[in-house]
């Protein structure tokens, strides 16, 4: 059997999809090197690594733990 094909124009249009998270009252607590690590597994660069902890770090969201809890964020990427 012979089948006859066409072509369909599709438009795609990019969506942009927002995750819920459960808000803490307090940071989670994580070290530096679980952060790193966490966030190098979906990370394309250092660069894209450097800006994101740092702005997880400067959201509040998590909170240094272990030999670094008490770095200042400065002194961390400096």
């Amino acid at each position: 059997m012979n089948h006859a094909g066409s072509a369909i124009s599709v438009e795609h249009i990019p969506v942009i999809h927002e995750i819920q998270t459960n808000q803490r009252s307090e940071p989670y607590p994580v070290t530096l090197l679980e952060l790193v690590k966490a966030v190098s597994e979906v990370s394309e660069s250092e660069a894209e690594i450097l800006a994101t902890v740092t702005y997880m770090l400067n959201s509040g969201r998590v909170r240094l733990s272990g030999t670094f809890r008490d770095t200042p964020l400065a002194k961390l990427c400096g």
